[in-house]
């Protein structure tokens, strides 16, 4: 009798176009098929990419992508405007509004920036109905103030992508119904107060990603990330949430249904 194969994962934030990847990515999609990887999420993150990321995404069968421009670009590229995004959501393979969010880790002197294009990607988000992806670096107080008096104007969806803030901020995000996504970062050694947030977030509102090319697990670590080793993740995550290898991948997958149900359709 054969094993019982495990519920396929979703990689649900990764970067197949950036350089890292030039001309690899049927190997990567292929790769991540063998290792029960069936669907990604590809984020462009400065909006003269966005045709590339989207061809990526019409000539693989599973893989989606969404569109923004990422906050520690902010500054430098043309700002975008709300009906650009919702122009792009006619796109069956357009799943979501991002990535953006704020970074003052590397770029806090384009905070007003920042912010400012977080809010034109939520409303996009709210009139679209996609989910808003998050990128939050040193800036838990900001992002949680903002996010919150933008659902007060009018509900959206969100996750926060490659969660690695504090709990405040979690608990902020988790109160308005958003969805925290675990990294590699959560599958490293000292990661103990990470896994703790998720361990605490409700079991429906976490997904996992890789972030690839960035952020490897064990026993990958300090090497390029790829959409495969999300399962070395999820086999941290399992552990950590003390739930089989099956069960963890049956949840997130879920999850990730629930939050990008145009994917899921």
């Amino acid at each position: 009798m054969s094993e019982t194969p495990l519920p396929a994962l979703v990689d649900s934030h990764c970067h197949l176009d950036f350089p890292d990847f030039d001309g690899q990515q049927a190997e990567l999609v292929a790769r991540a098929r063998a290792a029960g990887v069936t669907r990604m999420v590809t984020i462009c993150t400065r909006m003269g990419n966005e045709p590339r990321v989207r061809a990526i995404a019409e000539a693989h069968p599973g893989v989606f992508y969404a569109a923004g421009i990422h906050p520690m670009y902010a500054a430098e590229e043309p700002a975008v405007t709300v009906e650009e995004l919702v122009a792009l959501a006619a796109h069956p393979k357009f799943v979501g509004i991002g990535e953006t969010g704020l970074d003052y880790h590397y770029t806090a002197e384009s905070a007003a920036v920042q912010a400012e294009s977080l809010r034109i990607h939520i409303e996009a988000a709210r009139r679209t109905g996609l989910p808003l992806i998050i990128h939050s670096r040193d800036a838990d107080a900001d992002m949680a103030r903002i996010l919150t008096e933008e659902h007060r104007a009018g509900a959206y969806s969100c996750v926060m992508h490659c969660y690695t803030s504090g709990p405040e901020l979690a608990r902020a995000a988790l109160d308005l119904g958003f969805y925290l996504s675990m990294s590699g970062i959560a599958a490293f050694p000292r990661s103990t107060e990470i896994r703790e947030i998720f361990l605490a977030a409700p079991r429906d509102r976490i997904l996992v990603e890789t972030d690839a090319p960035y952020l490897a697990p064990p026993p990958h670590r300090g090497k390029r990330n790829e959409p495969a080793f999300v399962a070395h993740t999820a086999r941290a995550g399992a552990k950590a949430l003390g739930l089989s290898e099956a069960e963890f991948a049956a949840l997130t997958s879920a999850n990730f249904d629930r939050l990008f149900a145009k994917a899921a359709a």
